[in-house]
This record gives C-alpha cells, sequence and structure tokens, in this order.
C-alpha cells in the first residue's frame, strides 16, 4: 500500500485559488466575448454570467483556501481579519495565473470570431478582456474609473464580509457562494458603465497580459491613448480595505454579544458559509 505524499497546505491553497480563479474568467470573459463579436446576449447576460461565474469560482475553493479568488479580497481580509500576511503574494500570483491561463483560452477559443470582427485587434474587443473607463464608448476618463472601482469592490468587500460573518445573518446551507454571485450580479448592473466593473485586480491584469502576447498591442492603454491598466489593480485594492473597513466599523463590531441578545442563553447554531 503505498502512501501518497503529503502536499504542503500553501501549494494546496495556490493550487485551489488558481482553479477558482480560472472557472471565475473563463465564463467571464467568454461571455463578453460572446455579446460583443458574436452579438448574442447584451449587458444583462454580462452580470448574469459573471455573477455565476463568481459563484462557481467559489464553490470550487472554498474548502481548501476560503475562495478569496481576488486579490482585494486576500488584501482586506489580512488588513482586518488576520488572513497570514505570508501568504497574501502566493494567493495574488496563484489568482493571477488563474486569469491569465484561462484568458489565453478564451482568446484560443473565439479566435475566428474575433477576428472576423476585429481584424486589427483593436480597442473594438480589447474589453472582451479588459476595461476601460465607459466601457470604450461613453464619456468617462481614468479618473472616472478610478473612482468607480474604488466604490464598486468597497460594496463588494462590504458585503462579503457581511455575508460570511458567523456573528452576523449569514446564509445556511452553504449558500453564501451562491449569495455573493447574487452581489456581483448586482454590482454589474448598477456599477458597469464608468469601469466594467473590473472589481478584481487579477481579473483584469492577468487577461490584458494574454491579450497584449496575443496580438492586442494597445492593451495598457485606454481610448484616450493613457495608461490605464493601473486603475483595476490599485483601485479594487483601495476599495477593499475601505468597504472591509466600513463593514467592521458601522456593523461588525456593534453585533451584540450573545449574553446580550433575547434568548441568549440558548446556544446559536453553526453555519457552514462555505
Amino acid at each position: 500500500m503505498t502512501t501518497r505524499p503529503k502536499v504542503p497546505e500553501l501549494a494546496r491553497e495556490m493550487a485551489a485559488e488558481f482553479a477558482g480563479t480560472l472557472i471565475l474568467i473563463l465564463f467571464g470573459l467568454a461571455v463578453v466575448a460572446q455579446v460583443v463579436a458574436a452579438e448574442i446576449g447584451d449587458h444583462d447576460s454580462i452580470a448574469w454570467a459573471w455573477g455565476l461565474a463568481v459563484t462557481l469560482g467559489v464553490y470550487v475553493s472554498a474548502r481548501i483556501s476560503g475562495g478569496h479568488i481576488n486579490p482585494a479580497v486576500t488584501v482586506a481580509l489580512a488588513v482586518f481579519k488576520g488572513f497570514p500576511w505570508r501568504k497574501v503574494l502566493p494567493f495574488i500570483a496563484a489568482q493571477t495565473l488563474g486569469a491569465f491561463v484561462a484568458a489565453l483560452i478564451v482568446r484560443w477559443n473565439y479566435t475566428e470570431v474575433l477576428h472576423a470582427y476585429d481584424p486589427g485587434l483593436t480597442q473594438k474587443t480589447q474589453f472582451v478582456f479588459s476595461t476601460m473607463p465607459g466601457n470604450g464608448e461613453l464619456p468617462v476618463g481614468m479618473w472616472g474609473g478610478f473612482r468607480d472601482q474604488v466604490i464598486g469592490t468597497a460594496i463588494l468587500l462590504f458585503l462579503v464580509l457581511a455575508l460570511t460573518d458567523l456573528r452576523n445573518s449569514p446564509p445556511l446551507a452553504n449558500m453564501t457562494p451562491f449569495v455573493i454571485g447574487l452581489v456581483v450580479v448586482a454590482i454589474g448592473m448598477a456599477f458597469g458603465t464608468n469601469a466594467g466593473y473590473a472589481i478584481n485586480p487579477a481579473r483584469d491584469f492577468g487577461p490584458r497580459l494574454a491579450q497584449y502576447l496575443t496580438g492586442y498591442g494597445e492593451a495598457w492603454r485606454d481610448q484616450y491613448g493613457d495608461l490605464y491598466f493601473w486603475v483595476p489593480i490599485v483601485g479594487p485594492l483601495i476599495g477593499g480595505i475601505i468597504g472591509a473597513g466600513l463593514y467592521i466599523l458601522l456593523i461588525g463590531r456593534n453585533i451584540p454579544a450573545e449574553d446580550d441578545e433575547p434568548g441568549g442563553d440558548e446556544p446559536r447554531p453553526e453555519y457552514d458559509v462555505t
């Protein structure tokens, strides 16, 4: 009888983050490619597919790594929730690599459609893979996009902490990933205009690198010619910290202790949030 070698904990967690982010980006980019280049579907298709992609990515990775699949989540949890700082960069590397590989797969799969719709691989299809201010069409500049990314990611992290706080009233029966997916649907429908709601540095940078390496020469710039790639990296990292901090300030620290609640002597149920 042979025993399998034990895989180090961090390696297992990185593999889970890679796989979860891979699933997220596969569905997310593919739906945008289908809507933009094949003209099948609309904005609502994109919002729902991205939300379901988040749900599936979290379900894939939650048991092993906690299902971050987003550097903004990882950093916010390190700042406020005791996630080990030594794991932050490895998690971000795994998430970014997962997004990069997923983007290469989508780019390969939709090669014919993208080249037929946009033979020069211009900004006409650039936002299939990465975001631009105003989705490349509306009069929104770099700083409008930055503001939007801070706000959108702050909303995301505020609600992620609310939905995973065992002292609060989190969803039951392993439904948390599904509800988090609905949060992303809502953000896409309400905040998708100004910057394409990346709200995830790995989601934008990994695919942006992939598109640059596969023929999109202007991948790092927006429609105005400005270097834009940093916006969906820095904005979500700042927004995530703000959102998580606001949750703790407004809600987390104000949740009554069990003894302060009516019926406080009764045991509370254990919640499985992953």
